[in-house]
């Protein structure tokens, strides 16, 4: 028989849940179940893929410690990431034993809601164990509440060696008829790769600048003038060019109602000027300014300077400032 618990808590040491999992982890493991725990706040970055780990498990534990109000925020990403990518089959035939102790108001509450968590997504909740707990050292001494935690634990035991039969719900009926989702139909497998790809930062960076090139490169495809207005402000750029001895920097100026970036590198007399962002090359951007085309383009007319146009709040820009005040400098319309 396999067990696995998920601790929704903060693992602070006089958290009375830890004490109450440590009670039934022994418990289970003296009825010979394979028990693994996982402390979600150890797993922050893995949430998305944890619902595999309910695979091939008879039942679950539920763990949560209430501080202030509900269960918490990381065990609630747990349930959305069952909700999501869950194999539902595999939960349906699942047993799961909520645990929440309470140092503040609302442990009943609590308790209700893995209860009706866990019967939305299909699985099968026993009576659980709640309490509040005042004082953590008093309640880890009682004999009394040892007892009454080890009978929970072997009741525990017993419907899932039982498989006992639970009633119909009506918490069944609403899923079927109400809390259809609108997304693709996945098999098991298709969703926990999927999981894999939402828990994984670096590849949704990746995807997201990879739908931004698409989308620039479609525009212009449907023959959109960017292109035409980037080389014309690479052209004004070149013909206002002042060198400045011993001067190397590199000017990134995003204009984001025409979608250009426009990176400028300068290296003493040498100056050069294209499309596009400074960061997928090798120079990094001393400065990057995002302005609008009206006042970029009143820039390059010589109504407005750079640096005034910035003190104005009409151009926000991030970087080496020194270099920032040295661009009216080099470039004068």
């Amino acid at each position: 028989m396999r067990v696995n618990i998920y601790y929704g808590g903060r693992g602070l040491i006089d958290d009375p849940t830890l004490f109450a999992l440590e009670k039934i982890t022994k418990v289970l493991e003296e009825l010979h179940v394979n028990v693994e725990r996982y402390n979600l706040y150890e797993e922050k970055r893995n949430i998305m893929v944890l619902p595999k780990t309910l695979k091939d498990v008879e039942g679950v534990i539920l763990a949560a410690s209430v501080e202030w109000l509900g269960f918490g925020g990381l065990l609630q990403q747990f349930l959305d990431a069952c909700w999501l990518y869950g194999d539902k089959e595999s939960i349906s035939h699942t047993y799961m034993f909520p645990v929440v102790m309470a140092t503040t108001y609302g442990e009943r509450e609590a308790e209700f809601s893995l209860i009706r968590a866990w019967e939305m997504l299909g699985g099968m909740p026993i009576e659980g164990l709640c309490a509040y707990v005042d004082n953590h050292v008093e309640f880890e001494a009682n004999a009394e509440y040892h007892l009454l935690i080890e009978k929970k634990t072997e009741n525990f035991y017993r419907t899932i060696s039982k498989r006992t039969v639970a009633f119909p719900n009506s918490s069944m009926q609403v899923k079927k008829t109400v809390l259809r989702s609108n997304t693709l139909v996945l098999t098991p497998q298709e969703s926990e790769q999927l999981s894999e790809y939402v828990s994984n930062d670096d590849y949704v960076k990746q995807q997201k600048e990879d739908i931004e090139e698409l989308a620039s490169l479609f525009k212009g495809m449907l023959g959109d003038t960017d292109s035409d207005n980037s080389a014309q402000y690479a052209e004004e750029m070149k013909k206002h060019f002042y060198p400045i001895d011993d001067l190397a920097a590199v000017f990134q100026i995003d204009i984001p109602d025409e979608n250009i970036s426009l990176t400028i590198k300068i290296k003493e007399d040498e100056m050069e000027c294209y499309r596009g962002k400074s960061e997928g090359f090798a120079e990094k951007a001393d400065v990057t300014a995002k302005v609008s085309s009206e006042i970029f383009n009143q820039i390059l007319q010589g109504n407005k300077t750079f640096q005034g146009a910035f003190m104005a709040g009409e151009l926000s820009a991030q970087g080496n400032f020194k270099i920032l005040r040295n661009f009216d400098t080099i470039f004068r319309f």
